[in-house]
């Protein structure tokens, strides 16, 4: 049986509701079975709502030296950069993730080009997934436009990295409202629990086998004319 005690991994779960705290997030509701989990096996776990920080617009590290007078990303991007596994979660508004989803991740795009030790694109060798909450359907157009949006700026992503729950289409109740249901569906439940496991399981094997190898995967040994075996080289 594989070790199941994460102490050396952390977590960030990066919350895109549109309510600032205290007010109730459907999406923090149903973060918060994945956390109990991870934190259950030792991992230091974060929950930051992004709309709490004033993030600027943009694709810049620090919107401030773009002509913006405040800019409360670079304060997030060291804990995100700090963190072994994040997590980003969103409601559905129109079928799409939420303006501020869209936003952490045209932020998270501004680092891509920054390199770890290795010379490897700084988000290597870290996990990702995503929790998803609406009464109407969109759950797995999200999912699957974060996974890309993720994996393509370095991040791991494991098998069934995406959890969420869906009400009834029109008015009716979100996953924490009495009645909704979302609390007891086996499968939302299932689904998050296995891409809990899966987060914990893919950070601890990268973390503990030192990485994906930096052969092949170095952006500053490419720069530096390295071909790794390119035809073309």
């Amino acid at each position: 049986m594989p070790s199941t005690d994460f102490t050396d991994l952390t977590a960030l779960f990066l919350n895109c509701t549109l309510k600032p705290s205290p007010e109730p997030s459907n999406t923090s509701a149903l973060m918060a079975d994945s956390i109990a989990i991870m934190r259950a096996n030792g991992v230091v776990v974060e929950e930051v709502r992004a709309v709490d920080h004033h993030i600027a617009p943009g694709v810049q590290p620090d919107m401030r030296q773009a002509g913006f007078p405040d800019d409360g990303w670079p304060a997030l991007w060291d804990r995100v950069r700090a963190a072994d596994i994040l997590v980003l979660g969103s409601p559905i508004w129109l079928g799409e993730k939420s303006s501020i989803c869209t936003q952490v991740v045209e932020r998270l795009y501004a680092h891509s080009s920054q390199t770890n030790d290795a010379g490897q694109y700084v988000f290597y060798n870290k996990v990702a997934g995503s929790v998803v909450t609406g009464n109407e359907d969109g759950y797995k157009h999200v999912g699957m436009n974060l996974t890309y949006s993720l994996q393509h700026i370095g991040y791991t992503v494991p098998p069934q990295s995406s959890a969420g729950w869906v009400g009834d289409a029109g008015p009716g109740p979100s996953y924490a409202d009495d009645g909704s249901g979302g609390p007891d569906s086996d499968f939302t439940q299932q689904t998050l629990t296995f891409m809990t496991w899966n987060l914990m399981h893919m950070a601890a094997l990268l973390k503990r086998s030192g990485g994906i190898p930096a052969h092949g995967t170095s952006t500053t040994a490419w720069q530096d004319g390295e071909r790794f075996d390119h035809p073309r080289g």
